[in-house]
C-alpha cells in the first residue's frame, strides 16, 4: 500500500496549522518541503522528528515508506 501526496499534506498540516507544505512522492518515495514558524528554535533534528511524529500512523502502519524533509521556519525562506 501507499499514500498519496494529499494525504500526506493533511497529516502534516493537521500537526502544523500555519504550515505551507508541498509534496511530491511516487507511491514509495517522498518529498515534503513544509515551511512553519512551529521550528522557530528548534534544531535539524528536532524539526524532522516532529514531521515524522506527525506522519507516525503512515509510516508504522507501511504506506508511508522513505521521506525526505526539508523544513524551514518562514524567516529562513
Amino acid at each position: 500500500m501507499s499514500i498519496s501526496n494529499e494525504d500526506v499534506v493533511k497529516l502534516i498540516q493537521e500537526a502544523f496549522p500555519d504550515a505551507e507544505v508541498s509534496v511530491e512522492g511516487d507511491g514509495y518515495k517522498y518529498e515534503a518541503s513544509v515551511v512553519s514558524s512551529a521550528f522557530d528554535g528548534l534544531n535539524t533534528l528536532k524539526r524532522h522528528q516532529a514531521v515524522y511524529a506527525a506522519l507516525d500512523s503512515a509510516i508504522t502502519s507501511g504506506d508511508l515508506h522513505a521521506l525526505t524533509i526539508h523544513a524551514k521556519t518562514p524567516d529562513e525562506v
